[in-house]
């Protein structure tokens, strides 16, 4: 069985902040924009440890919530 980022992110919440993710293409981007991690996803499997997350920029991660219709400012849903 693959993995399935779109199903995942209805599961998985960041190990660190506890918020909502998102998935960007290249890994799970958790939507709290204190700590802005990007959890890498490695043979299918995503790595949910904090301390192997990248921490983003926060100009590269309010492009990523804008690109999933979430507030560059606050990470949370606008839909």
């Amino acid at each position: 069985m693959s993995f399935d980022p779109q199903h995942a992110v209805e599961l998985l919440v960041c190990p660190q902040s506890h918020a909502p993710l998102v998935y960007d293409g290249e890994g799970l981007v958790s939507t709290d924009p204190e700590t802005r991690l990007r959890y890498a996803i490695r043979d299918d499997i995503p790595v949910m440890l904090a301390d192997e997350a990248e921490t983003l920029s926060m100009d590269v991660w309010q492009q990523i919530m804008q690109q999933h219709d979430r507030d560059p400012e606050t990470g949370r849903s606008t839909v």
